[in-house]
């Protein structure tokens, strides 16, 4: 069997190299969102006017 060419490890890296920066904003994004979510006590949710 011969082998053949595989485009995709190309175009994941073309893709990544282009939105590496939207990727790791919305990981730490994401990080502080939960960080802070998770921090929060039951004391937190009465007082919201949110909940």
């Amino acid at each position: 069997m011969s082998k053949w060419y595989d485009p995709w490890p190309i175009f994941f890296k073309r893709k990544f190299n282009r939105n590496r920066l939207f990727l790791v904003g919305f990981a730490v994004i994401g990080t502080l969102i939960t960080k802070f979510s998770l921090g929060l006590i039951e004391e937190d949710a009465k007082n919201s006017p949110f909940v």
